[in-house]
């Protein structure tokens, strides 16, 4: 007996993909099905399918990332205002001075809304390259702000960190390593500049998490106890004592559980109330990053999540400086982090379109009339017609062994190619037949739980996993999925999501859920109406560590901003077009001209020869131009009244009452 459906509701479609946890107080679905967001955590909101239809309308397509800068100003105030709170309910003596580290996302539009939002709290930077500190010192502008230089430095990195103290600009050049100490006090004596220095501890604390290898005692970078002294004397040695002001340490990204923050931070307070007590001025204390993103939603110390809120974190990192300082009788230091991923994850998304589908048992296979059947294929069509005779598992064992046999006579010799058709179309049949009898809930064998990741579909979905969203296949990083539309029907294709790349690695294949990880996601049946899939949370480093694979670029983009004016409650204030096929090229050292002339020479060659007629050769020749100037992704045009039906649909004015969910 087939099982029991309950009612699909939009309701449960939000709890099916978790808008509910990981979408928190700026992701939600309105009573049409489509997905919103509320950018500033408000009443507030926006359809995401109609950003997609106006930028499509202005000939941007998908795939598009779509930055939501209300959301990303907004999440520079509430950390700064959590830092705050956590101040003033400690009563801390000393201030807060957040920097954003760049490598996190280095885009121009991103850095100067992040630094215009936080200028009313001295908002710095940090720089962990030397043409990252170029761009900050450039855009730095508030003289109360801080700008920390940490990564490798060679003499350039560091008369640059120094240019910026000759600016009057409050730099701090981290020492990462011993070699690094002797060049800034020679450089800082060669330009009579008084440098702000700090030190980055090796903290025996290790992190927790996907990049818990980068911290603790194997870490490549900070100094050692007796580094750290010896760079002490150094400095004294230098007459440097009052330049030596920051303690620095990094216990990784993304940490998913509040204790390792918490003993980090005791470690570290310590080192700097010995260097205090050493006679150095210091005042700053810097948390580096690690304030992680709550990806799956599951609020745990599992590595997609974090067990605790921005409000948590600030309140236990002032506290625990506070405890320990007042414990050595050393004054509380200025509060530095960098926060990068926690700012701006949120702010951006992908969007892509699915426009195929491929599947195992989506049509049966109908033979030849009159041919001659095999007894294994009689077999299977009985375990197909009597599906209450035995047991879902006893079947599914029957289905398996007659498909192994059927494979077996095929590479003997004994099945004809249609006999195997048939065989692998009938174990489909059973598998989805055994599949829709499972309960929703309740005990299900652990085989009949695995034959439901076999009978996944695969989306085909115009991106690039290599481009776009590079940490899921290097880290397997989960980021939330789901349709941006459609959410009041029941989703019933168990899918993954495959790219466009030629490469077997492109393809989403885990997907988040409240207790473990999903093998497939549920979608809705293609009907030939443009279907758009959303990856959120993208914001942090996505943009910048995506690569070139297949020659795929950077895809289209839109800024939006709320716009309580406007009939949809937005506008786009920015486009930027994503990567041209001559563009891309140009970065692996070919030459449009080049090709244009080496393509010319084939067409003459083919008109001389009699393969082409000469006006057929100029058609050629200016197609081949012509998707040079493209975009390099595939160009997917739905059917011209579907395209009608998208570009019209428009929110429904307030009040009306919608249709009758499904």
């Amino acid at each position: 007996m087939a099982k029991q459906k309950s009612r699909w509701t939009v309701k449960r479609a939000v709890e099916y993909y978790g808008f509910n946890r990981w979408g928190g107080k700026h992701f939600s679905a309105d009573k049409e099905g489509c997905v919103t967001v509320h950018p500033l955590g408000g009443k507030e909101s926006i359809r995401i399918f109609d950003i997609v239809r106006e930028a499509a309308d202005k000939g941007l397509k998908a795939p598009l990332v779509i930055r939501f800068q209300d959301l990303l100003r907004h999440r520079v105030i509430e950390i700064n205002e959590a830092f705050a709170t956590a101040i003033k309910q400690e009563n801390y003596g000393g201030r807060y001075r957040g920097v954003f580290p760049i490598k996190v996302n280095q885009l121009r539009e991103v850095v100067e809304e992040i630094l215009d939002a936080g200028e009313p709290y001295a908002f710095g930077i940090e720089a962990g390259s030397k043409p990252e500190l170029l761009i900050a010192i450039a855009l730095h502008e508030n003289k109360d702000s801080l700008l920390i230089c940490n990564g490798y430095k060679d003499e350039e990195y560091i008369r640059l960190a120094l240019l910026g103290r000759r600016l009057g600009k409050q730099v701090f050049i981290v020492v990462e390593q011993m070699s690094e100490l002797e060049p800034i006090i020679d450089i800082s004596k060669e330009l009579g500049v008084k440098p702000l220095i700090g030190i980055r501890a090796k903290l025996q604390t290790r992190g927790e998490g996907k990049w818990a290898s980068s911290t603790g005692e194997r870490s490549k970078f900070g100094l050692t106890t007796g580094q750290m002294l010896t760079a002490a004397r150094m400095l004294k040695a230098a007459g440097l004592t009052d330049s030596l002001r920051l303690l620095h340490f990094h216990i990784g990204s993304q940490v998913p559980n509040i204790l390792t923050i918490k003993n980090a931070v005791i470690e570290a307070a310590r080192f700097y109330c010995e260097l205090s007590k050493l006679g150095f001025p210091m005042g700053f204390l810097d948390v580096g990053g690690g304030l992680g993103i709550d990806y799956d939603g599951s609020r745990t110390n599992f590595e997609s999540s974090v067990n605790y809120s921005l409000e948590q974190y600030a309140r236990d990192v002032v506290a625990n400086i506070h405890e320990v300082c007042k414990s050595c009788d050393v004054s509380v230091p200025n509060i530095v982090s960098e926060s990068g991923r926690a700012l701006v994850a949120s702010h951006s998304m992908l969007v892509f379109e699915v426009f195929d589908r491929i599947s195992k048992h989506d049509v049966p296979f109908r033979p030849s009339a009159g041919k001659p059947k095999n007894p294994i294929i009689s077999e299977l069509e009985d375990v197909l017609a009597h599906p209450n005779r035995y047991s879902p598992l006893e079947r599914f064992h029957d289905a398996l062994q007659k498909k192994e046999e059927a494979f077996s006579l095929f590479n003997h010799g004994y099945l004809d190619l249609e006999n195997r058709a048939h065989a692998e179309s009938l174990f489909w049949q059973i598998c989805r037949q055994i599949d829709q009898e499972s309960p929703e809930k309740g005990y299900v064998p652990e085989e009949l739980l695995d034959l439901r990741s076999l009978l996944v579909d695969q989306y085909v979905c115009n991106f690039s996993v290599f481009q776009s969203l590079l940490d899921h296949w290097a880290f397997n990083q989960l980021f939330p999925v789901a349709p941006l539309h459609r959410l009041r029907e029941r989703p019933s294709v168990n899918s993954i999501l495959v790219d466009i790349t030629c490469d077997s690695d492109g393809k989403i294949s885990r997907f988040i859920d409240l207790e473990d990880v999903k093998d497939y996601i549920s979608l809705h049946p293609l009907d030939g109406n443009p279907y758009y899939i959303g990856v959120f949370l993208t914001g942090a480093y996505q943009d910048i560590m995506g690569d070139l694979h297949n020659l795929f670029g950077r895809v289209n983009e839109v800024h939006v901003f709320l716009e309580e004016d406007e009939e949809d409650g937005f506008y786009i204030e920015e486009t930027i077009n994503g990567s041209r096929v001559g563009e891309i090229i140009e970065f692996i050292q070919y030459k449009e001209s080049d090709l244009l002339r080496a393509m010319k020479k084939k067409i003459d060659r083919a008109i001389k020869g009699d393969l082409v007629r000469p006006r057929e050769g100029t058609r050629l020749l200016d197609f081949y131009e012509r998707l040079l100037s493209r975009k390099t992704y595939l160009n997917i045009e739905p059917d011209s009244q579907s395209l009608r039906q998208f570009r019209s649909r428009k929110r429904k004015p307030a009040g009306k009452k919608p249709a009758k969910e499904e």
